[in-house]
């Protein structure tokens, strides 16, 4: 049986990774779980929670899920990839998918065109319909500072290991990401140790990219990575 774990983002809950969840439900038999990390979900509760603690539930979610199955795949979005590659560097995992993951985070540019956008529907009597500002409003409003903190440190602590990342990876990467700019996944691609590894990119994706317009093109190219269908892409 073959099992994989989709890990959502920093303050996130499932709903991140849910439509790739429900994708591979659907065109696959295999057991998928979809965890919730500490202090994560619709109520957040990260006061207090060091990074240490996300980590480990994933590790536990991760055991238990080897248990059941011969293979493993772990797909990360956001922070979330940063925790997939841990585990894939200190525990057995066939192959790696990582969405928007945070090995940089905030896109400059970016950022200031999507808050152009949420002024000009603020202008417009529109702001409460804007996506952006109802899924960001609430999170910065309910994240202590000392959880971006920890956040941060996972960062630190993951990024000097991604050249121990051996299995074969797939970076995808929204053009439109407001918050990880497209730097990371270059980032990733360079630094990670992998000869077996691809990178693509999601042209109109922002943050969200499992919700993007373009998501059943990303899912398609992420299960016939998993199902590794045709040659692998190598670097030299």
């Amino acid at each position: 049986m073959i099992g994989c774990m989709c890990i959502h983002g920093f303050t996130g809950a499932p709903f991140e990774v849910e439509p790739i969840a429900a994708y591979l439900r659907e065109h696959t038999d295999w057991e998928i779980a979809v965890p919730t990390l500490p202090g994560h979900g619709e109520s957040l509760a990260l006061k207090g929670i060091e990074y240490s603690k996300w980590i480990q539930h994933a590790e536990d979610e991760l055991e238990r899920l080897s248990a059941k199955c011969d293979k493993v795949y772990v797909i990360g979005f956001s922070m979330g990839g940063l925790i997939a590659s841990y585990l894939a560097v200190n525990h057995k995992v066939d192959r790696l998918i990582l969405l928007s993951a945070a090995a940089y985070y905030v896109n400059p540019r970016q950022l200031l065109k999507d808050v152009r956008e949420m002024l000009s529907d603020a202008f417009q009597g529109k702001l409460l319909k804007n996506e952006m500002f109802v899924r960001y409003s609430r999170k910065i409003k309910a994240t202590p500072i000392t959880a971006t903190l920890q956040f941060r440190r996972l960062v630190g602590a993951v990024r000097p290991i991604l050249k121990q990342v051996h299995v074969p990876t797939l970076i995808a990467q929204g053009e439109s990401d407001g918050v990880v700019p497209p730097k990371s996944a270059e980032f990733l691609y360079r630094h990670i140790g992998t000869e077996t590894k691809k990178l693509i990119y999601i042209k109109d994706s922002k943050h969200l990219i499992c919700h993007c317009s373009e998501n059943e093109k990303l899912f398609e190219e992420v299960l016939e990575f998993l199902e590794n269908k045709g040659e692998d892409v190598k670097t030299s």
